[in-house]
């Protein structure tokens, strides 16, 4: 256990070097993010000390593509919004471009679970699929605005 909380040092630290030339603000808290759900998948995963050692590399670099992915894809957005302002968007080329994104976050996630099947175990993999599931439910309902909707039956 002792590596783990070596190694989850380490990353944090050179994460947060790396990101320094970006926002701070937005990237700590995704930084911080990462941490509890690595956290959470190894608890509710029950990874080894040698499983986390492995793997964390790996769940690194996914997050890092996905979180990428959600920044173009933001972006991608606000620019249709400003369009849709200033004049009528060519919908079908959005469409597409669009498609193309959920085909590179599909291809992304390909990728993450060829690697995780050559580390893990099959009911390993299957447990830490289920946990960042969780992870998932966790944080939606952990959110103000789902609170407020779920109170209200929507």
């Amino acid at each position: 256990m002792k590596m783990f909380k070596n190694n989850f040092i380490i990353l944090l630290i050179l994460t947060s070097s790396i990101t320094n030339a970006q926002e701070v603000a937005n990237c700590s808290k995704v930084i911080e993010m990462h941490s509890q759900k690595w956290k959470f998948i190894v608890e509710q995963a029950i990874l080894t000390d040698k499983e986390v050692d492995a793997v964390l590399p790996v769940f690194m670099e996914y997050e890092k593509n996905v979180w990428s992915q959600h920044a173009k894809k933001r972006g991608f957005f606000n620019n249709v919004e400003r369009l849709e302002k200033s004049s009528k968007p060519n919908y079908s080329q959005l469409n597409d471009q669009y498609l193309e994104f959920e085909i590179t976050q599909a291809q992304l996630f390909k990728i993450y679970h060829l690697k995780l099947k050559k580390l893990l175990s099959p009911e390993t993999l299957f447990n830490y699929y289920k946990a960042e599931r969780s992870f998932k439910r966790k944080l939606l309902h952990e959110m103000p605005n789902f609170q407020h909707r779920k109170a209200q039956g929507n």
